[in-house]
């Protein structure tokens, strides 16, 4: 049932109380709002993405509405109080839905006559205007929480009191009229560009992945990953890898990949052998990898192609390499827990066989390889995903037609099939729009500080601080974002997090001569480090939680397993590992250099702080993977060179010299 934050009377309540029937009566009646609003959202957005366009500030206003009653009807005020609270909240929580649609509908009554006044507002503009913006402050609070919240009030705050702010990030102020207004009546504030891509490119995406899911797509790419890779050393590991990478390419979101696929993977890692912490850091650490691998990467990829004004077909090129380098060092890293520990593949006869999984599951395939044929065709992402959808919905349903038709035995009646089909659609598109109430909800308060930046002119105060604090060096700079980016992280999601930096140090790396593509890149991967840094890493929590393991231990071991994060958008501010030079040009050899080079400096850097690669390294081993990594990852040529000697040497070391074993020690373990 829909978790409206109202619950059952107790036998023992008073008569003060709300009866339970009404309770009951309340609740169900909330649940079939939710599921009435939600699948007309998913399919009002499907109408708009495929088939009429609307004005921007028109299309924007009704999805967050939209969004703001499921918010309010789904997430409780405050969900720690008492049942003597709930009926208050309840009608409070009425309240704040037939606002949300007043507001709503305010904006779309009066459309001509907002463009006409702009600037010359009435006072029912202002009123609507503040209520709008209060109301997106408390989904705000609601559903991401009081970090974010308040630094969307602080940069309220900062707007209305500019005159008396220190010297260095003065400015003129603003009344409350124009802060609100501008808001809630233009799309400079929070009808911006952060809520019109979640209104569109997003949600078409998310509700891609929920009928994917919904539809057993999610279980055929686990059970395809776990068939390709269960053989191996540590293969439960290596399939959550994986499978991590398929569903994180359709999904974009890293804590539900590891929801979804860690329910699976970490309970078989954890049989093989794989102390509990460790199988939730690998599951999280892959999950984080899911929201860089094309062909969907999250929000913030449809994000950057707004802000950089480019197609997101380029997004999905530059993204490939470096994403797939990624993984390849989280295998790296899982390879060698697998070999130091003991850790076996699966039998072959437990494992599910190839043939047949593609046999049942093969379908789920086309509709991803249509999503890429047609953004490779130069569709937009919101026809793209429009696309998808409709394919994903039509191939599902061809298929369990066909199988109906074939079985002979128990087979329900054609209504009866017609209606188990209908009910899985509405709950595919039900499930939908609630997984796209975080990132709507996150780009609407976004779009609050993105309006005020722009107002105050915040973002160039912003951009010459970080110059002047990195002293002009670009590795110090990237840092400076890193550790900006960590602690916005803290309390920001991901798609948040990447529109205030973007917004605020973005510009600071261009100024220092970094390609603009490079530059919201490298903030675009930052922005990722909080699902896996501690002290607060979700995604890594959520791994603990279906681990059974300790968060703080499962959150420093998925932290050294995405090294990659780190290290990668280092190499992309000094080499073309993207594929383009600073005009966007293609330099073959060295590109081609700049990759080969790269993977194997993360090789390297795996296998110094690991201390392994076949068998333990030794001290001087240890010594020459740490200079090789150095050398590899280095922009010069000739450290490159040296550097890849000095690999050769760890290796063949490795290979031909036993090594130490101390007294009574398994080979290979530590």
């Amino acid at each position: 049932m829909t978790d409206t934050g109202i619950s059952e009377k107790d036998p023992d309540q008073t008569e003060d109380f709300v009866p339970a029937c009404t309770n009951h009566t309340l609740m169900k009646t909330t649940a079939w709002v939710v599921m009435v609003v939600a699948v007309s959202l998913s399919l009002y957005q499907l109408y708009t993405a495929g088939l009429v366009a609307l004005t921007a500030l028109v299309q924007r206003s009704i999805h967050l509405g939209a969004v703001l009653t499921l918010t309010f009807l789904l997430k409780p005020a405050f969900p720690g109080l008492s049942k003597n609270k709930l009926s208050f909240l309840v009608v409070l929580d009425w309240i704040l839905v037939a606002l949300s649609v007043y507001c709503t509908f305010y904006i779309c009554n009066n459309l001509s006559d907002i463009f006409d006044r702009q600037g010359d507002w009435l006072l029912q503009d202002r009123v609507v205007s503040i209520m709008g913006v209060l109301l997106v402050l408390e989904a705000c609070r609601r559903v991401i929480g009081i970090f974010m919240t308040g630094i969307c009030a602080m940069s309220i705050v900062y707007a209305m009191y500019g005159p008396y702010m220190p010297d260095l990030i003065i400015h003129k102020g603003y009344s409350i009229e124009r802060i609100a207004t501008t808001l809630w009546l233009t799309t400079e504030g929070i009808f911006g560009l952060p809520i019109g891509v979640a209104a569109t490119f997003v949600f078409v995406f998310v509700l891609f992945g929920a009928i994917l899911e919904t539809t057993g797509g999610g279980a055929f790419f686990i059970d395809l990953a776990y068939a390709l890779t269960g053989r191996f050393s540590g293969g439960p590991a290596k399939a959550s890898v994986v499978a991590s990478g398929f569903m994180g390419s359709v999904s974009g979101s890293a804590v539900g990949n590891v929801a979804a696929t860690g329910s699976f993977t970490i309970p078989m890692m954890k049989k093989v052998g794989y102390r509990p912490h460790m199988a939730g850091a690998i599951e999280a650490a892959a999950s984080t990898g899911g929201q860089l691998m094309p062909p969907i990467m999250g929000a913030g990829a449809f994000l950057m192609a707004e802000f950089t004004n480019t197609s997101y077909l380029t997004i999905i090129k530059v993204a490939l390499v470096p994403a797939v380098m990624y993984y390849i060092t989280v295998l790296v890293f899982v390879h060698y827990e697998a070999k130091k520990f003991g850790l076996k593949g699966q039998p072959k006869e437990s494992l599910p066989k190839i043939g047949s999984v593609l046999k049942n599951g093969l379908h789920f395939i086309i509709p991803v390889l249509i999503l890429i044929y047609v953004l490779m065709a130069n569709y937009s992402p919101m026809m793209a995903g429009f696309i998808a959808v409709v394919s994903t919905l039509s191939i599902s349903i061809l298929m369990n037609f066909i199988r109906w038709i074939i079985r002979t035995e128990n087979r329900i009646s054609l209504s009866g099939f017609a209606a188990k089909e209908g009910g899985l659609l509405i709950r595919a598109l039900e499930n939908g729009a609630k997984n796209a109430v975080m990132v709507s909800v996150a780009c609407a308060a976004a779009g609050i500080i993105v309006g005020m930046v722009s107002l105050t002119g915040m973002g160039l105060k912003f951009s010459s601080l970080v110059i002047d604090l990195s002293f002009g060096i670009k590795a110090l700079a990237i840092l400076l974002i890193a550790a900006a980016s960590l602690v916005l992280g803290m309390g920001l999601p991901v798609t948040a997090s990447y529109i205030v930096l973007a917004t605020l140090a973005g510009p600071a790396l261009m100024d220092m001569g970094v390609p603009v593509m490079v530059a919201h890149m490298i903030v675009f991967w930052y922005s990722q480090d909080s699902n896996v840094t501690p002290p607060v890493s979700l995604a890594s929590f959520a791994g603990a939680a279906i681990a059974k393991a300790s968060p703080m231990r499962t959150a420093f071991a998925s932290w050294k397993l995405a090294k990659g994060l780190y290290i990668i958008p280092l190499v992309m501010a000094y080499r073309p590992l993207l594929g383009m030079g600073d005009n966007y040009e293609l330099l073959h050899w060295e590109v081609i250099l700049t990759m080969i080079t790269t993977t194997l400096g993360l090789v390297a850097f795996a296998s110094a702080l690991e201390r392994f690669f076949i068998r333990r390294a030794t001290l001087l081993e240890t010594g020459l993977f740490w200079l090789a990594a150095a050398g590899l990852l280095w922009t010069s040529f000739w450290t490159e060179a040296a550097g890849f000697i000095l690999l050769v040497i760890a290796l063949a070391l490795q290979k031909w010299y036993p090594g130490p074993q101390r007294a009574g020690q398994r080979p290979g373990l530590p």
